[in-house]
């Protein structure tokens, strides 16, 4: 989360944690599933997550983090409340997004369910 929304409000870092508990969520219900069944396979699945890109810039940002970084504090509350099933999904169960800059290729077409912050959010994806 730190490496994906580490600039937006609050709002934004929970709608990122939101679609990789969904992610989860929905390879459970399918009995596994290409993402990964766990929030650790999840976030490290190949060229899902931009930041986990051996060429991303923020690549060395997320495995450089200072543990004092009030933000990413932030991102570990947002990310124990998620994993504990706490947190409210602004989402609408969205399993994608991507930066309000770019459109990849996947979303082409469609329509985001939510936009928070600088991300389009998508739930009808497969």
């Amino acid at each position: 989360m730190f490496g994906e929304a580490r600039g937006e409000h609050v709002r934004g870092k929970e709608a990122v944690a939101s679609v990789i508990i969904n992610r989860v969520r929905r390879a459970k219900d399918r009995n596994g599933y290409w993402w990964g069944d766990s929030v650790a396979a999840v976030c490290r699945r190949p060229w899902q997550f931009s930041c986990w890109n051996e060429n991303d810039p923020n690549r060395d940002k997320i495995e450089t983090i200072d543990q004092g970084n009030e933000v990413f504090a932030c991102c570990v509350r947002i990310a124990r409340r998620a994993v504990a099933g706490v947190l409210k999904d602004p989402t609408g169960g969205a399993t994608h997004y991507h930066a309000k800059s770019v459109t990849p290729p996947w979303a082409g077409g469609l329509m985001p369910c939510v936009v928070i912050g600088n991300h389009k959010f998508y739930n009808n994806v497969e």
